[in-house]
């Protein structure tokens, strides 16, 4: 994988190995103090955008979303080379420049990674990518034998005449085929037909991670490198009054110490460890500013008032739910309350944000592992004073990302802002991992208040579900706001909508959102609001079933008869889990169900207690992506979901004090162990017609069907999470 390329307009221009720091690189890497010794030979012809062949029939697949774990990079190369009917084992991967791609009039599409996005938004054109590239491939050689196009065929790279059995490689007409117009239609296969994708084929970066090979932002190493380490006022609003740069400027190694913006002040030093010693000597006097004395309990009260609320903004609504409530109420009927709560929670990537920035006055380039490179190349040009065509990223296999390498650039600007007070100098910027905890982009904290009314038959007749607390977009992206009202709160309860929408049809129905922002910043957090929504809703629906007197899943088979695909992975993840039968002694189990990305997902969980402990044996899980592109990363992805989700639910929570986070590491925020892994099974139903997601939809179900599983083996409720608040774990 690249970390430099070197474009132009027409081609990507292949050059000598450079190596740097011990790292080798197949395009050409500036300050590598070498010429470009290239011939023609060298240069790999572009067939179009997406592929490039070079003579010994290595297929560079150019992939625009980013690689953070997830599969993305194997799963959008192998709809490409299914179409390109190329020769797998000869496929690697590149990431086009997203500067690049704005020369180039955005031919690779979105950039963004997240949202369970980067398949599902890119299947159609990037297969599309492909079968062009072969049409154009199998046209070079019609036309070099003279023949018609259409009595010719191609696989596994090569090229067949079928009349005479003339065989061409596709390294062989790369070249010509480059230079042909690119068809204006072409055809997608079925996939049924697949070959290549719909296949349980490993992943192309897997080999590298094992062997050390792949490289991430922390790791890189340009010549003559500098290292920068950080420090912002920890108080959210607060802001950076003044350091004593003379005490610490004679320390070893250090080369400045800089203002980076009105909140932090980093130094720069010959190594990051060097950097950061001299950053902990430095005298820094803040201004915590308004929010100096908030606290957790502050928030919670906060969110407690929006519960009972005259004005809410409406997600979704059905009949009158607030007369039924009141009638039901006043002839003496059943009506079931609940008061639910889910707490801040932070990002935690194993990498801890960072990126290297190189600024000269009329040239910007950053290299950085992001979840959006085009929103980095902004965030750059902006912090250089550069246009963005004199600007460019250079992006990075990422060490996670779940949200806050996407919206959020804060660490690209500060990178630039570094390199510009230490111009023609590469500096990394490598946050601690305490910075890192302490200026999240954090979960939003939410409270939500239930209210259901059961017909005399035990029927559900009307439900209210009243959330207050924070909108992301309200904070991070307003022009998504909709009347004042953020849509991305009701994620999985909505009305038919394709994202995402309820499975439960009530006569009488409403869902709505009491507003509160307090001055934490939020943001877009793996799964989003899907998770706390989803624990809302099915831990709900538990309990009314157990009002009703009915069995959990039968209770759900009534409301969901209208829906037959979310009925369909609950059945598969209840049947999967043995449900009509009963358990071992000692075990109980719990159901969730959602839809949200616009896949649909549910869990069965088996849990004991013993002796006050939480013990999750087996999770089983069901999901309808529509389609499924690589079953063996799809399977990885949901048991990867349950390790997020479960952190989240028996550990996950960042509280406030003096206006910031206690959380600094992972001795306070806990994620889940390995003894602590249920065993997962994943079943896969995709039927067809659609496109859905796979990395956060199943994070979803992970705690409402531990959380229900709880209640069968304990009788309690647990509204609010963590579960190590109830010392259960």
């Amino acid at each position: 994988m690249s970390i430099r390329q070197s474009v132009s307009r027409r081609n990507f221009i292949v050059g000598s190995a450079a190596t740097l720091g011990g790292l080798s690189l197949g395009f050409h890497i500036p300050f590598a103090g070498t010429a470009l010794a290239q011939d023609a030979a060298a240069v790999a012809p572009e067939v179009n955008a997406w592929v490039v062949v070079k003579p010994d029939d290595t297929v560079a697949i150019r992939i625009a979303r980013s690689e953070m774990g997830q599969g993305t990079l194997t799963g959008l190369a192998q709809l490409v080379a299914e179409e390109l009917e190329c020769d797998w084992s000869k496929v690697t991967t590149e990431y086009p420049p997203p500067g690049e791609n704005l020369r180039r009039d955005r031919v690779w599409g979105s950039y963004s990674t997240g949202g369970s996005r980067g398949i599902r938004d890119s299947h159609d054109y990037v297969r599309k990518g492909g079968a062009a590239a072969r049409h154009m491939l199998i046209t070079a050689a019609a036309t070099q034998w003279g023949v018609p196009a259409g009595d010719c065929t191609a696989a596994d790279s090569v090229i067949t005449h079928g009349p005479s059995g003339r065989t061409l490689r596709y390294g062989e007409v790369a070249e010509a085929a480059g230079r042909l117009t690119p068809p204006a239609e072409v055809t997608l296969k079925d996939p049924k037909d697949w070959k290549i994708a719909g296949k349980p084929l490993p992943r192309l970066d897997t080999v590298d991670k094992l062997t050390g090979r792949q490289v991430y932002g922390a790791d890189l190493k340009l010549p003559g490198m500098l290292n920068a380490a950080i420090k912002a006022c920890p108080v959210f609003g607060g802001t950076l009054a003044s350091f004593d740069a003379a005490a610490i400027e004679t320390m070893p190694g250090v080369k400045k110490v800089v203002r980076v913006d009105e909140r932090s002040v980093a130094v720069v030093a010959d190594t990051w460890w060097r950097a950061k010693t001299a950053l902990d000597a430095l005298p820094i006097t803040w201004d915590e500013g308004p929010n100096k004395d908030l606290t957790s309990a502050d928030i919670r009260a906060l969110l407690a008032e929006g519960l009972e609320a005259d004005e809410a903004f409406i997600g979704n609504s059905q009949g009158d739910a607030r007369a039924e409530l009141a009638r039901v109420a006043a002839a003496g009927g059943k009506v079931v309350t609940a008061t639910y709560a889910f707490p801040y929670q932070n990002h935690a990537t194993m990498e801890p944000m960072n990126a290297t920035a190189l600024w000269t006055a009329d040239k910007c380039e950053v290299w950085v592992p992001t979840q959006n490179g085009e929103a980095s190349l902004a965030a750059a040009a902006e912090a250089a004073g550069l246009p963005v065509g004199q600007c460019e990223i250079y992006k990075i296999h990422l060490g996670g990302g779940f949200g806050r390498r996407g919206n959020f650039q804060d660490y690209v600007r500060q990178s630039v802002s570094i390199a510009k007070q230490m111009p023609g100098t590469p500096v990394k910027l490598l946050w601690t991992r305490e910075e890192d905890m302490l200026h999240g982009a954090y979960h939003p904290t939410t409270q939500a208040k239930l209210t259901g009314a059961l017909d005399a038959d035990g029927n559900l007749a009307a439900l209210h579900l009243r959330i207050s607390g924070q909108s992301i977009l309200a904070a991070v992206r307003p022009e998504g706001m909709q009347g004042g009202m953020d849509p991305v709160v009701f994620q999985g309860l909505t009305a038919n909508l394709p994202e995402g929408h309820l499975a439960y049809t009530v006569p009488n129905l409403l869902i709505d959102h009491a507003m509160r922002n307090p001055p934490v910043p939020p943001g877009f957090w793996r799964g989003v609001n899907l998770n706390q929504n989803a624990i809302y809703v099915e831990c709900f629906i538990d309990e009314l079933a157990h009002a009703a007197g009915a069995e959990p899943l039968a209770f759900r088979r009534k409301l969901m008869a209208n829906h037959p695909r979310h009925l369909a992975v609950l059945e598969a993840a209840a049947n999967g889990i043995g449900w009509e039968t009963p358990p071992a002694a000692g075990r109980f189990r719990g159901l969730g169900q959602i839809m949200g990305f616009g896949s649909y997902v549910a869990a069965a969980a088996e849990v004991s207690v013993e002796d006050g402990e939480l013990k999750i044996h087996r999770i089983v899980a069901a999901t309808d992506p529509g389609h499924v592109v690589n079953p063996a990363q799809v399977e990885r992805q949901v048991e990867g979901s349950f390790v997020y989700g479960l952190s989240a639910c028996l550990y996950g929570e960042c509280t406030l004090a003096g206006g910031r986070m206690e959380q600094e590491n992972f001795d306070t925020y806990e994620v889940l162990r390995m003894a602590q892994m249920p065993a997962v099974e994943t079943i896969m139903l995709p039927s067809g017609g659609f496109w859905g997601g796979v990395g956060e939809p199943t994070i979803a179900v992970a705690a409402p069907a531990v959380l229900n599983a709880l209640f069968a083996a304990t009788g309690t409720r647990y509204r609010t999470l963590p579960l190590k608040n109830h010392e259960l774990v």
